[in-house]
């Protein structure tokens, strides 16, 4: 997923830019508010999935420059700033941002939100009327019905491995963390839980004859490939 940083501390932005990157994301990093607009120009590059917005910007408000964005497109954008108070929060919501971080964060907290508004803008795009389902490749994919089919072939899956499927299949490429995996499919917490998410990784894996579908990354969870038509 691209993402689009706009922190005007190079030092604060290249450490995060550097976790980020760890985690599957294309970091773009604007420096001020006109960079961050600019980057919204028509371009041959995949949009943008979420945008980091810090507030305290050198040439524009960051409300200002949510603002615009919001009037660009419909990208999540999450505000990070050390505004803590009620109203700041509610004057940034009420410009469309889809979440507010304040400084200082904790780094899996903020990636966990991040993961959040994609996954909401992910199931809202689903819920629109006619995309009621998801195609990956040869990879069928019924949302309403619970059914899956590769090469039109039905493959019976247990209610675990389709919302495991259904889950990492929102975001074909972007890393989901093994305890973002767990909260959202067993509704539960890392501990102790870690084997069933192997288990029912390698299961998928098998029923779908596709080895490769679901990648391991090493020490953070795990991506969907999404296979050739």
């Amino acid at each position: 997923m691209r993402l689009l940083l706009v922190e005007d501390d190079d030092h604060v932005a290249a450490a995060l830019s550097a976790i980020l990157a760890r985690h599957g994301f294309e970091v773009v990093h604007a420096r001020n508010g006109e960079e961050a607009l600019q980057a919204f120009l028509p371009t041959d590059k995949a949009p943008f999935g979420v945008v980091l917005l810090d507030l305290g910007l050198p040439d524009q408000d960051g409300y200002e420059v949510c603002g615009k964005i919001r009037k660009r497109t419909s990208t999540p954008v999450i505000m990070v700033t050390a505004r803590a108070d009620v109203r700041s929060r509610i004057h940034g919501l009420n410009l469309g941002a889809d979440d507010y971080v304040t400084k200082p964060y904790d780094t899996g907290e903020l990636l966990a939100r991040i993961h959040a508004v994609s996954r909401r803008t992910a199931t809202e795009d689903a819920a629109a009327p006619g995309e009621d389902a998801l195609r990956l490749g040869s990879v069928h994919i019924e949302l309403p019905t619970r059914q899956v089919s590769v090469d039109g072939e039905t493959v019976q899956l247990t209610r675990k491995e389709f919302d495991l499927l259904a889950l990492l299949a929102q975001r074909p490429g972007v890393v989901f963390r093994r305890e973002q995996i767990i909260s959202e499919v067993w509704r539960t917490s890392w501990e102790g839980t870690g084997r069933t998410l192997e288990v029912h990784v390698a299961s998928l894996r098998s029923k779908l004859r596709m080895p490769a579908l679901i990648e391991t990354v090493r020490g953070v969870g795990y991506r969907l490939v999404a296979p050739a038509a």
